[in-house]
Parts: C-alpha cells; structure tokens; sequence
C-alpha cells in the first residue's frame, strides 16, 4: 500500500508541476508583444525600466513578482475625412484619406505606445491616431495649393508621413500607409481649374493636330515624291534584272539544248554499243542453242549409237560364237549318233512334222457333201479314212522332197534291239537320249525358238 501511495503522490507532482508551468510560461505569436512587469531591466544605454518584453517567442513569468500583459500588433484602419480646410491661396477643400497604423515593433518605440495604450482597446487607439493624422491633415493643405493636391497626391501624401511621423513615434504608433482618396471644393474651382486645363488641352490637341495633319500632309508629299523616284528606281531595276533575266534564260536554254543533244548523241552511242553487246550476247546465246539442240544431241546419239553397235556386234558375236558352240556340239551328237540321228531328229520334230501335214491336209475344206452309201456303210466309212490317206500323200511329197522317209524312221524308231547289241557305239540309241536338242527347237542364225 505505501508503494501505491508513493506512486500517486509521483503522479500528482508530476501533474501539479505541469500545471504550474503551465500557468508560469507563456507563448507569444508573431503578431503580438508580451509585456512582462513587475521588475526593473537594464537596457543597452544604461538605462532602466520596470519591463521587459518578449516578440514572437515564449517567456517565464516569476510567479508573484510579474505581471504579463498582451498588446496586438496587427494593423489598424483609420479613415480620414477633412471638410473645409483651407489650402495655401485661400481655397476650402474637403479630402477623404484612409490610413493603416499599428503599435510600433521598434523596442525603442513601443514603450511610448505601451504607456498610453497598454490595457485599452484599438478604438482608442484609432482615435488617437485619427485626430494626429487629421490635424497634420490641415497643416500639409495648407501648405499646399489645390492644384498640387489635386495633381501630385503621392507628394501630398508623402508630406503628410514627414509631417506626423514625429508625433507618432510619441505615440508608440507606426504609419504604414496612407492613401487620398478624393480631393474635392464646394465653390468648384477644381472644376473650373479642370474645365480650364480641359479647355487648354482641347486647344493644344487642336493646335498639335493642325501642325500633325499639316506635317503629315508634307511628310506624305515627301514621301509621295521619294515613293516615285523609289517607283522608278525599282521600275528601272526590275527592267535591267528582266534583261539580265532573259539574257540567263538564252543561256541556259542554249545549254539545255547543247546538253540535250550530247544526251541525245550520247544515248545513241550508248544504245548502239548496247545493241551490239546484245547482238554478240545472242550471237553467243544462238551458238549455245545450236550446240544444245543440234551438235550435243548429236554427239550424244553419234556415241548412243557407236555404243548401241558396240553392244550389238558383241551381242551377236555372243550369239554366233552360242550357235557354233551348239552346232559343234549338235555335228559331235550327230556323229555319235550314227545312222539313228535321222530318227532321232524326227522324233525330235515329230511335233511339228505332223503339226504341219494336219496343216496341209486342213486346208482341203469341203463346204456340202452328200454322200450315197449302198446300205452296207462303207462310203462313210472310205470317205472318214481318206483323212489318214491325205496323210500318207503328205508323207510321200516330203520322202520324194526331202529324201526322208517319215513313217519308216519311225518304224524303225520303235521296233525293239537286236539281239547282241548292248546298247554301244555301234547298236541304235533310244529316242530323244542320244544327243542334245537345242538345236532343233531353236533358229541357228538368231538363237531363238521355232
């Protein structure tokens, strides 16, 4: 419980302390002046006052010993308005003027405001200042005459700042501005004044646009005159530069044309030695087709040829050398065959032997036949066997033609062995055994069959 205690009575300190520095310090903005009093200061002159002041900063206040006061600095307006105040030459005017003032921020200044003013509100301070500026008002109009309050307003003004800045800085108050408004009479003399000026400047504008227009008129003869000597100079000018102009032109038309004809020739030249280039390119195009279409095709079938006669010739050597080869083999067969190779070729040819009598005896083609049989059927009979007869007519023609007796060596062709042979050199061999038979199914001269 005593920790709880000590750490309230910490934090109620703590608390009473913030509070009276807070009550103790004071902030002061940039657009007021704090007044600390209570105790004497020394200032930089050696002297001595019973305050000090603080601008746009923060100051401590000793608690019982000071007081602190606030005075603004912002501006005040004051409006000023004179009626009947008599300018230098006995003229009354009546002039409205607005003014801005403030308390002065001068440290040597600001003392004197702060003892007129310190704790009463700006309208005293606008009052003050609005009889000040008000009397030195007066004093400047009469000093002046209504024409140069009239016309030099910031002079006025200016005048009016000398004037009071006196009385102002013993009044702590600074002059920021000061401005005429309107500067007016009853009797009308500044209209009169401005009637009167209206007038003179009527006159001189008339005087002056007299003497323009009449200048203007001599300046534009003169310059109507120089305008036409110009005129002709340039006439004159442009005349020479179109002589020159057509002179150029001559010129160069004469080099176009000397220029076009050397094209001209050149192009010739150029083509004609082109056109020869492309008579010898087809020259040389023509030969080449030439040898392409005609020489090399020819030469190709010219060695097609001598190849194709190579093979040939080798081909029918090849078939010649087979065709002796065979008939040497078929005369050795020929010869070891003895008197059965008659029979032996026949039987070989046996075939087309009878291939051909049939051949023959087909030929005979009988288109009606009536036949008239006695009743005992032989007349069919004898006119059937006349095929075998025809035959047998066939066989002589080719025995009385060739000397070979077809059905004898085939008589003999099938009868068996005698006996004693052994089937050696000397006894007949038997049918298609005895030798080879290329040669009797095969052309001797071409090697081929039939």
């Amino acid at each position: 419980m005593t920790e709880v205690y000590i750490a309230i009575a910490v934090v109620v300190g703590l608390l009473l302390l913030i509070a009276i520095a807070k009550s103790l310090l004071y902030i002061c903005p940039p657009n007021e002046v704090l007044i600390f009093s209570g105790r004497q200061h020394a200032l930089s002159d050696g002297s001595t006052r019973g305050f000090r002041l603080v601008f746009g900063g923060r100051g401590w206040r000793l608690p019982i010993i000071e007081t602190v006061d606030r005075m603004t600095l912002n501006v005040i307006e004051v409006p000023l308005s004179i009626r009947g105040a008599y300018s230098k030459g006995g003229i009354a005017l009546n002039v409205g003027a607005i003014a801005n003032v403030k308390i002065s921020s001068d440290r040597g200044v600001i003392g004197n405001a702060i003892e007129r003013f310190l704790g009463q509100n700006l309208d005293e301070v606008r009052r003050v200042a609005k009889e000040t500026l008000e009397g030195h008002l007066r004093e400047v109009l009469a000093k002046l005459t209504p024409e140069e309050v009239n016309e030099s307003r910031l002079k006025f003004a200016q005048q009016l700042q000398e004037d009071s800045s006196d009385d102002l800085r013993k009044l702590g108050i600074h002059l920021d501005t000061l401005k005429i408004q309107h500067v007016a009479d009853d009797v009308s003399y500044l209209d009169s004044i401005g009637r009167e000026a209206i007038a003179n400047v009527v006159k001189d504008a008339e005087i002056a646009e007299s003497d323009a227009q009449r200048e203007a008129e001599e300046e534009e003869a003169g310059q109507l005159g120089r305008a036409e000597v110009k005129k002709n100079e340039v006439d004159a000018a442009i005349a020479r530069l179109q002589n020159n102009l057509r002179q150029v032109q001559a010129e160069l038309e004469q080099e176009v044309k000397s220029a076009e004809e050397r094209t001209l020739a050149a192009a010739r030249e150029a083509r004609a030695t082109a056109e020869q280039e492309l008579q010898r390119v087809r020259a040389v195009l023509e030969e080449l087709r030439l040898r392409i279409d005609e020489v090399m095709p020819a030469e190709a079938n010219k060695r097609a040829a001598a190849y194709s006669a190579r093979g040939e010739a080798a081909t029918i050597r090849a078939r010649g050398e087979a065709v002796r080869g065979a008939l040497d083999q078929l005369r050795a067969s020929w010869v070891q065959a003895g008197d059965a190779a008659m029979q032996i070729y026949v039987i070989d040819q046996l075939e087309k032997i009878l291939a051909t009598a049939t051949e023959a005896v087909g030929r005979v083609h009988v288109e009606h036949l009536n036949v008239i049989d006695g009743g005992d059927g032989r007349t069919l009979a004898a006119y059937t066997a006349a095929y075998p007869a025809m035959l047998d007519a066939v066989f002589e023609a080719i025995a009385r033609t060739t000397g070979i007796d077809v059905p004898q060596v085939l008589t003999r062709a099938v009868s068996p062995p005698a006996e004693g042979d052994g089937g050696g050199g000397g006894g007949r061999p038997r049918p298609g055994r005895a030798f080879p038979t290329p040669a009797s199914d095969r052309n001797p001269l071409t090697g081929r069959e039939g």
